[in-house]
């Protein structure tokens, strides 16, 4: 799989901050960037591929030097903020993205898809099994607390993200279930599906 260039991937999103999801182009943002069209389209290709392009390198961000020790709500507290950074480093775009596929259905399906797979790669990262029922129910359980955080992400403007560190430990502390199936117990399905919500 190609790797997406900085530049490129920093010329979609300023595209997007800009006219919107909707006005955005993969082909306009690589003419912006300097970057042959059959060079953007190997690594990208549609707006779709913008999507899926974008989750893996948050992921891979994320994963990149995770902590191996510490208590799993540490763990996962570590890569949860390194996947926020990645958002905060392209924050107008996001903001602008996030608004956009509440009203494209397609899009906003792929992305709360593709980040429940995300999710995995994530429980991963901290050591925690996310394969199996047990493992289901860890994605769907991080993918909630995921989207708690990046609401209070967009919420939040202090130059440390004070509040959305706050939202992430809370959100991982405050209920029963998640200690639950953050420490290996059964728990019981969540209450609410985040499936239909968007994420990045």
């Amino acid at each position: 799989m190609t790797e997406v260039s900085p530049e490129l991937m920093a010329a979609c999103f300023s595209q997007i901050a800009v006219g919107g999801w909707y006005r955005f182009s993969v082909a306009e943002a690589a003419q912006v960037a300097g970057i042959p069209l059959d060079a953007a389209r190997r690594q990208i290709g549609c707006r779709a591929g913008f999507l899926l392009a974008f989750g893996r390198m948050a992921d891979a961000a994320a994963v990149a030097g995770a902590q191996g020790e510490g208590a799993p709500r540490d763990r996962l507290f570590d890569v949860l903020m390194r996947r926020i950074d990645v958002l905060q480093a392209h924050r107008d775009g996001v903001t602008a993205l996030l608004k956009g596929v509440m009203f494209d259905p397609a899009a906003a399906l792929l992305l709360a898809t593709a980040s429940l797979s995300s999710m995995g790669w994530l429980l991963a990262a901290a050591g925690l099994e996310a394969s199996g029922p047990l493992g289901q129910l860890r994605r769907k359980g991080l993918l909630a607390v995921w989207l708690w955080t990046v609401r209070a992400w967009q919420r939040d403007t202090s130059e440390d993200l004070s509040a959305t560190m706050a939202a992430l430990d809370q959100s991982l502390g405050k209920a029963g279930q998640i200690a639950g199936w953050i420490q290996g117990q059964a728990p019981t399905e969540p209450a609410a599906d985040p499936l239909p919500d968007s994420a990045v």
